[in-house]
């Protein structure tokens, strides 16, 4: 039979081209809130690192109605760091928006998630956003999205797909761009019309795919996923299996069981094929773990993770500052923490080394990973993290390194910086196009080469150029890239920093702290020019002498010192460098912190 009454989309596309913002009016529009409740903008982001950075991390799922019919909706990332989330949930839609800028058109990402559509034959409904851009090349982003489509081999259905011309922040939509729209009922329509009612058998026995993990301090874990034949209960019967690991089985009982109305889970005593549903009771449930009934006990195939490209080595915080202001400090905690993270994210791998203080953390990308560590230490964690570092492979005895696609739109007078530093970085360029006033340039880069350039890139383009990657593939290695031509400037002392230390000081190079600051002997506080790292007293004091007054170092001026972000400390480490990461502060340190032993280390080469 067909479920009429249900239609499960999911909504893809690059960054920033405005999918939690067309979902609030969805929702909005799809009688979730009352008439009068207040709303607030992108209400899908529910992190507090999502709001603060307008970007989606996490899928999220939730449902709106339209005549009578229960649209169920799974907002996914944009960007390129988090693509683990979106290959997984379009494992649990029959169709899916694809939302392009109205003025950007295709993008990086955009071709990555559409193509993974595709490779699923997933319906496709375009939705070109943003139309009341002044600057909407509305007929032009049609023929790229016709064009993207060929490119990737699409069938003739997909080709065909409807087009739909919205304005997410206003909450209209229409079929022709010429007229505009009063509501997204033309969007609503598509959806009901383009999106076939699932083929479901009520009858067979149970089975359901976990495309998603979430965790309650309550009840533990609770899984989500479409219910793929059958029904499931409370109190139920099941057996979990992987189709990717042989031999993985476990018996156990549903708990509770979960729809998604709105942005609530109702409790529901069963539920039916074609449903996506959350559950719980099951202690080891992990994503792509399939819900069986015992007597019928038969995986769904499971889409393969594209596997992680960049590591970092995080560790238990052995400064002299050490568990001064975190809440959990020990080995014990941080392993706990990072392994339960790996439940929950499929593109983040998490390993033991050698050191029992220490865990080898693999994710898809810089900014993977940077959330993970602004995440731990929001929730009150201390840790250390070494320089991110790219992972190689080695194929018939050559080693191969991960490339990456950077696509950035510059002003006409800013592609000579570009195409200057991609000769650094190794960078190769593909295409090079007029979009608009602007240039669109195209490079393949290798994936160490991108360390510390996005935040080069804004400076050298004054904060008007648009940067995006995305990975490409594993190429031979490239040869050497200069990481930093700068060195560091090294505190020489334990103690707190002073005006007149700090003037000294900043004449060696830029600084990163203030007076007031307390610093340990070996402590980063600043930046040299110079290749080399220079030692600094940032907390001498000046003797007073009868012909030197007290209040004469009110004549010292101070520059602004330069505050890191936790991306620019990551890009800026070497390797003989580590972030030291705390709820307050995070800190750029030496491995080793004594002078002495250091230079003794250098000398002999072994830092």
């Amino acid at each position: 039979m067909k479920r009429t009454d249900i239609r499960n989309v999911a909504i893809i596309a690059h960054v920033d081209h405005g999918k939690t913002t067309l979902v609030n009016e969805l929702l909005k529009q799809g009688g979730i809130f009352r008439d009068n409740q207040e709303v607030m903008d992108r209400v899908m982001d529910s992190g507090d690192l999502e709001r603060e950075r307008g970007i989606t991390i996490l899928a999220k799922n939730t449902s709106a109605f339209y005549k009578g019919i229960k649209i169920n909706i799974v907002d996914t990332p944009g960007h390129a760091d988090f693509g683990g989330e979106v290959e997984r949930v379009l494992k649990m839609v029959n169709g899916v928006l694809v939302l392009v800028d109205a003025c950007e058109g295709p993008m990086p990402q955009t071709r990555f998630v559409m193509q993974k559509a595709l490779e699923l034959n997933q319906r496709l409904i375009i939705v070109v956003n943003k139309i009341d851009r002044p600057d909407a090349r509305l007929s032009e982003v049609q023929d790229e999205i016709l064009e993207l489509l060929f490119d990737l081999n699409a069938n003739d259905d997909q080709i065909d797909s409807p087009v739909i011309f919205c304005s997410g922040r206003a909450g209209t939509a229409t079929t022709d761009y010429k007229v505009p729209g009063k509501d997204l009922t033309p969007l609503f329509d598509a959806i009901i019309e383009h999106f076939e009612p699932q083929e479901v058998d009520m009858d067979a026995p149970l089975q359901m795919l976990v495309s998603s993990i979430d965790y309650n301090e309550y009840v533990g874990r609770i899984g989500i996923g479409r219910i793929e034949r059958g029904r499931m209960a409370v109190n139920q019967d099941v057996c979990t299996c992987n189709y990717n690991i042989d031999g993985k089985q476990a018996k156990g009982k549903l708990v509770s069981i979960y729809q998604i109305e709105g942005l609530n889970r109702v409790q529901v005593e069963d539920a039916k094929a074609g449903d996506i549903v959350c559950f719980s009771g099951l202690e080891n449930i992990s994503i792509g773990d399939t819900l069986c009934a015992p007597e019928c006990v038969e995986p769904v195939p499971f889409v393969k993770i594209s596997e992680p490209t960049v590591e970092m080595t995080f560790s238990v915080n052995d400064s002299p500052f050490a568990g001064k202001e975190g809440k959990f400090v020990t080995t014990r905690h941080l392993r706990d923490r990072l392994f339960r993270e790996m439940l929950k994210d499929v593109s983040l791998r998490v390993e033991e080394t050698d050191s029992a203080d220490s865990y080898r953390v693999c994710g898809r990308g810089e900014m993977h990973l940077s959330i993970l560590i602004e995440t731990m230490r929001r929730g009150g964690y201390e840790f250390q993290v070494g320089a991110p570092k790219v992972l190689y492979k080695e194929e018939n005895g050559v080693i191969l390194e991960p490339i990456e696609k950077l696509v950035v739109d510059v002003p006409e007078d800013k592609t000579g910086t570009v195409f200057s530093s991609m000769g650094v970085r190794k960078g190769e360029l593909i295409q090079m196009e007029n979009v608009g006033s602007r240039i669109r340039l195209e490079f393949k880069v290798p994936a160490r080469g991108l360390f510390g350039y996005k935040s080069q890139f804004l400076t050298e383009t004054r904060g008007e150029g648009v940067f995006n990657t995305i990975f490409y593939g594993y190429e031979e290695y490239k040869g050497d890239i200069e990481r930093r031509s700068t060195g560091s400037l090294v505190a020489f002392e334990t103690g707190e920093a002073v005006t007149y230390g700090l003037f000294n000081a900043q004449g060696r190079g830029q600084l990163f702290i203030g007076a007031g600051t307390k610093v340990y002997e070996g402590m980063i506080v600043g930046v040299s020019p110079k290749n080399e790292d220079i030692s600094v007293n940032v907390c001498k004091k000046k003797h007073l002498t009868n012909t030197r007054a007290s209040g004469s170092d009110d004549a010292l001026r101070l520059e602004t010192p330069k505050l890191m972000s936790l991306e620019e400390a990551m890009e800026f480490i070497n390797d003989d460098e580590m972030l030291e990461i705390t709820p307050l502060n995070i800190r750029l340190r030496k491995k080793t912190l004594d002078t002495e032993t250091r230079l003794k280390r250098k000398a002999k080469g072994l830092e």
